[in-house]
């Protein structure tokens, strides 16, 4: 994969509590631009569940931008590790979302998954997003 034809899908799940409140956040990039970002709220839920559901949206949200490549980083190695499948799924609602996003992959010519240090400026924005959606469902309450 060359950077020049590649849309690159950044993603980051956190939950305050684990499980606790919980929330998902992608960036989109393309060109070495930010092409969409977005983040939104699960409810309790373990940080794996969140870290899927980051995947799985920016998954979705990727294909208004590209139909062939697409890498998608995380700074989860357990969520890399079990879509590349160097590890086994052992929890079976893992397993569930596992299947969602096998299923999300086929839109694409080619995806590449990739884990990345939580400290990398796009998982750091990714996170950000994440802790803004957590801070204002705690102010609701």
């Amino acid at each position: 994969m060359t950077a020049a034809n590649t849309v690159t899908l950044y993603t980051d799940g956190a939950s305050r509590g684990n499980p606790g409140d919980a929330a998902w956040a992608y960036m989109i990039v393309q060109e070495g631009a930010i092409a969409a970002s977005r983040s939104g709220y699960i409810g309790k839920a373990t940080n794996n569940v969140a870290e899927y559901h980051a995947v799985i949206n920016g998954l979705r949200a990727a294909r208004a931008f590209t139909e062939g490549r697409l890498r998608v980083r995380s700074d989860s190695e357990l969520v890399v590790r079990q879509l590349t499948g160097r590890y086994r799924i052992r929890k079976e609602h893992l397993a569930v979302l596992a299947g969602e996003v096998q299923q999300l992959v086929r839109n694409f010519a080619e995806v590449r998954f990739e884990s990345v240090p939580r400290e990398h400026p796009c998982i750091q924005v990714a996170d950000r997003l994440c802790n803004d959606v957590l801070d204002s469902e705690a102010g609701r309450r």
